[in-house]
């Protein structure tokens, strides 16, 4: 190891462990200091506090000063001029209070960063390292990195999927608990999607992956997950410019009260009663609980400020297709025609399907087996790409396809039928046609479905005063049904990527309106992500620019998490302020009541601990449910 590296791991080590050791260098000095004082030994209990004093205040000098120089002027100032001053008055009891305050708010900062960070951890602790690829006739194990499109990968018994792919021969039974929050495992066919980060719970199987490992759904999530926590929020920034202020209160009354009183230990109590851990800690551990409570929501958060704009969020613009929809075209109706049975038109029309790569034909044969309906296989199949496919079900022969498909295969209509294809010819449906046996067997129409949750999600936004509007470029006709059926404010449809950028725009040049959340899944979305104060993009199947650009992923496949995602950042900043302002008024209210000479130095340390300690705990609440 190099030297460079030596020192960086010692300065990791020093900073994991130093509030710990000097929270119980100050317990241990204080402790001591009882014990010599109860048996007599006066001087020595203070020669023991007086140590822990300048234990304590070493370290914090040189913190100070570093600061200093960076312009950085924080609350810090005031537990050293606290404990200085305590020093040079001999009020050393009193001193060492505020050092075991200040060390152990330290510490308890250290923990509660390490508590509300560990479920963003957890994601970076399950990372595959390693995986199995076949070379040959023989499963080699490799570095996750190394994985590429079209590789066969072993997924064994209880490991991580490393990379996304599809189910290589017979089925997988997958866990995705820990991506999706589903409890319950899925059972996934061959040829099914599995997407990296889920676990293998069943027998091992074989995955064909394809995306390399770095552009899989894990991976992208575990960049989100370091971008999240690099971020540093504003609200923390807004409680350094608290603090500011707070000094200078605390100097301005800590020197009057010396100058009306003449006594210096007035002023060493307002100095020690001012020493707060509110302004440094309250408002970040709130934030980052609050990035933890989203992650295990499966909303990923890139920072404090995306918290702060989702908290203060008054307009929410939803793209539809694969935000407010499934972005899946699935069954809508089956029309069956000439005598022929619905049920058996599905089932012969999805048992060819299964042979055809069209987008239309996996939803198509979802239905069918969502049904419980037994698919047969296919013999003699050929297809025409973008029009149609042809088989021999059971001995029957069945064409699946356009009209001019059907047509092309000999497949006889009537008038009656003719009307029937004619009808309800509203935009963003297709008609897919059966014929079975050169007859019209009937007319399957598909379109995109509603998720289930989104007219809970736009209900719940509109109750909590969020005025929910839906921006798309699909048609008109399509936008309003939708519109309707989940009870949005305000449509905009036909819009481009540029048109998006402008509705974004002119909501945001409306004060009433801001801040805009822009929530959506696709490339397209990825501009009007960005432009709006708070992008929020449905990565559980969306595209990966959209999520890169966005400040929110929303890692499971749920549109209510939008709801949730604002509802937490309301939480987490009411929460944040609360504490730092209780903190404060706290804090006033005793610097007062010692200003005026009701509160002497030992009493107000004493009385700070329990005031820092209840406005960490209040922040702390973040984390729970």
């Amino acid at each position: 190891m190099a030297p460079d590296d030596d020192r960086q791991g010692l300065r990791r080590l020093i900073a994991e462990h130093l509030p710990r050791v000097l929270a119980l260098l100050c317990l241990t000095g204080i402790v001591s200091g009882g014990v010599l004082a109860l048996v007599g030994r006066d001087e020595a209990a203070r020669v023991a506090w007086a140590t822990t004093i300048v234990v304590t205040l070493i370290p914090l000098t040189w913190g100070v000063v570093r600061a200093l120089l960076r312009a950085d002027v924080g609350v810090d100032v005031i537990a050293l001029l606290a404990m200085a001053s305590a020093l040079a008055v001999g009020e050393y009891l009193a001193g060492a209070v505020v050092a075991l305050m200040l060390s152990g708010g330290n510490a308890l900062e250290a923990y509660a960063a390490r508590r509300a960070r560990r479920d963003l951890t957890a994601l970076l602790a399950r990372a595959p390292r390693v995986a199995q690829r076949r070379e040959g006739d023989r499963w080699i194990e490799v570095p996750v990195g190394e994985l590429r499109r079209g590789d066969r990968v072993l997924v064994r018994r209880g490991d991580v999927v490393a990379v996304d792919g599809t189910v290589d021969g017979g089925s997988a039974v997958i866990d995705a608990s820990a991506m999706t929050g589903e409890s319950l495992p899925v059972t996934v066919p061959a040829g099914g999607s599995v997407r990296s980060g889920t676990a293998n719970a069943g027998d091992p199987f074989e995955l064909r992956a394809t995306q390399r490992a770095d552009d899989s759904s894990y991976a992208a999530l575990v960049r989100l997950v370091r971008e999240a926590e690099k971020e540093r929020a504003p609200f923390v920034r807004m409680a350094d410019r608290y603090a500011v202020w707070f000094l200078l209160v605390t100097v301005l009354l800590a020197g009057g009260s010396w100058l009306v009183s003449g006594d210096a230990v007035r002023a060493v109590a307002v100095l020690v009663v001012a020493t707060p851990c509110p302004l440094i800690l309250a408002a970040p551990i709130a934030l980052i609980g609050g990035l933890s409570r989203a992650a295990r929501a499966g909303i990923i958060i890139k920072g404090g400020s995306a918290i702060e704009q989702l908290g203060e969020a008054r307009t929410v613009l939803l793209d539809k297709t694969g935000t407010l929809t499934i972005g899946e075209p699935g069954v809508r109706e089956v029309i069956p025609v000439n005598g022929f049975d619905e049920a058996e038109t599905l089932r012969l029309a999805a048992s060819v399907d299964q042979l055809s790569a069209h987008v239309l034909a996996g939803g198509l044969v979802r239905e069918a087996l969502g049904r419980g309906l037994e698919l047969a296989p296919p013999l003699a199949a050929t297809e025409t790409p973008g029009q149609g496919i042809s088989g021999t079900i059971e001995g029957r022969r069945v064409s699946v396809g356009s009209a001019a498909f059907l047509a092309a295969e000999g497949c006889e209509t009537d008038q009656a039928a003719d009307r029937l294809i004619a009808l309800d010819r509203a935009e963003g449906m297709a008609r897919v046609m059966v014929g079975i046996d050169g007859r019209l067997a009937g007319v399957i129409v598909m379109a995109d479905h509603l998720r289930e949750d989104a007219a809970q999600m736009v209900a719940v936004l509109r109750e909590r005063g969020v005025q929910v509007a839906m921006v798309t470029g699909d048609h008109e006709s399509v936008a309003q049904e939708i519109a309707q059926r989940v009870g949005l404010d305000q449509v905009y449809a036909g819009r481009s990527p540029e048109g998006k950028l402008e509705v974004v725009a002119a909501m945001r040049a409306q004060e009433r309106l801001r801040p805009v959340v822009m929530v959506g899944d696709g490339v397209n979305d990825a501009p009007a992500l960005a432009l709006a104060d708070v992008g929020i993009a449905m990565g559980a199947a969306g595209s990966t620019i959209s999520a890169e650009t966005a400040d929110c992923v929303i890692t499971v496949d749920r549109v209510d998490r939008v709801a949730e995602a604002i509802r937490l950042g309301r939480r987490t900043l009411r929460i944040a302020r609360q504490s730092v302002l209780w903190g404060i008024g706290l804090s006033v209210a005793a610097m007062g009541i010692a200003a005026a000479g009701y509160l002497p130095p030992v009493a107000g340390a004493l009385l700070q601990e329990a005031i820092d300690v209840a406005v960490i705990l209040n922040a702390l609440r973040v984390l729970r449910g």
